[in-house]
């Protein structure tokens, strides 16, 4: 596409992956010394992300099959499995018409598996680690700003529960109430959430009752929850405006240990939402030879929230143009044809802004966009691997 986004770089960009995450939590080193504001080449942040396969998951649990889920229990922490992430996103509208797209995700980290954790007397000490990451869709400012955090989940900096429901790391929170929505903040150097959520179908399993299959081994697999249809009200501030929006949200939430093969460098995911009140998630899995591995999956929400599983015959995607990053260098898909015929699908996707590249510990694109063909919409799209395997780090 013809169209550049200008990216915002945050101040507080992390320098290292989560392996490296992991040995500072244990040294106890404060985030605060490990910052950086600027002066760093690209180049040189990326020169300190390990190779991928870093950390060990032995001794932590594996998505191995299908699971019974308990709600609301299971919206909260999973602490025997070494990786989970909370992932909202939306599309969201001011009343003259200005688009915004949006990110607020945290992710989770084991660093000692259940087996050989220990009780420890110090308020500060953890066996967890959190990252987060917060970016804001500009589309009339062709700006797409983010943003990163780390902290340990000890002494209430960073956490998640079950019961009442939040995740939060510092002020980058999600709550809910007894009114049962969902309480969406964080804000930095000028830009900022405050949402309002409401789930209009309920909390969805994907794959086989949850069960997300990534790979041959059964280990190679994640338990994957969706919330595919959040009614969306609230303000965003972009560079210190704030406007009143309203639109509609997505929310995933996916537990697992090592969940990719050792030939499987990335991911293309999907999360369409369809002005005929259907939702759809698509997503494959890319090797190292940049083939795509035989485990593409995909789910087709209906009006009614009713259920149509996708396998990796009953839907295509194909790429019909790309876009180089000018920071990582990266070459990524812009713009694609997805048809689900059985469902009469044939859309047109294509990113609100080109640049929505997030240039954080491990460098992936994740943005806004459009649908058009044979029904409207909005989603996100989610393209790791890209700029750098994603083996051993999920």
């Amino acid at each position: 596409m013809s169209t550049r986004g200008n990216v915002r770089r945050s101040s507080r960009l992390g320098i290292t992956a989560l392996a490296i995450v992991t040995v500072v939590s244990l040294l106890g080193i404060g985030w605060a010394a490990l910052g950086e504001r600027g002066g760093r080449s690209l180049q040189a942040r990326l020169a300190t992300i390990p190779e991928p396969g870093a950390g060990s998951a032995a001794g932590f649990a594996r998505a191995e099959g299908p699971r019974a889920f308990d709600f609301p229990a299971d919206h909260g922490p999973h602490l025997d499995f070494q990786t989970e992430w909370w992932y909202y996103t939306g599309n969201l509208e001011a009343a003259d018409g200005r688009h915004f797209g949006y990110q607020l995700t945290f992710f989770r980290r084991g660093l000692v598996p259940p087996g050989e954790r220990q009780q420890r007397p110090s308020s500060w000490a953890t066996e967890q680690v959190y990252m987060a990451h917060f970016a804001i869709t500009d589309v009339a400012g062709q700006e797409h700003c983010f943003f990163e955090r780390f902290s340990r989940g000890a002494a209430g900096l960073a956490g998640a529960e079950a019961a009442p429901y939040r995740v939060w790391l510092e002020n980058w929170r999600v709550t809910t109430a007894a009114d049962g929505v969902y309480y969406l903040q964080a804000s930095q150097d000028g830009w900022a959430l405050e949402l309002q959520l409401v789930d209009r179908k309920g909390p969805l399993l994907q794959g086989e009752d949850g069960y997300s299959r990534k790979g041959a081994d059964p280990g190679n697999a994640s338990y994957y929850i969706s919330q595919t249809r959040l009614e969306t009200t609230g303000a965003v501030t972009v560079g210190g405006t704030t406007y009143l929006v309203d639109g509609s949200s997505w929310m995933d939430h996916e537990f697992s240990t090592s969940a990719l093969a050792a030939d499987q460098v990335g991911w293309d995911w999907f999360a369409l939402q369809l002005d005929d009140g259907r939702e759809l998630m698509l997503f494959h899995i890319r090797t190292v030879g940049g083939d795509i591995a035989p485990y593409a999956s995909g789910t087709l929400v209906e009006t009614d929230g009713s259920l149509v599983r996708l396998g990796e015959a009953d839907f295509s995607l194909v790429v019909q143009e790309t876009w180089r990053s000018p920071h990582s260098g990266a070459v990524y898909p812009a713009r694609w044809t997805v048809t689900v015929p059985a469902a009469g699908l044939a859309l047109d996707v294509a990113p609100y802004v080109a640049d929505q590249e997030l240039v954080v510990s491990f460098v992936y694109w994740e943005g806004a966009v459009q649908v058009g063909g044979t029904v409207a919409g909005s989603g996100y799209v989610e393209l790791t691997g890209y700029a750098g395997s994603m083996a051993g780090q999920f």
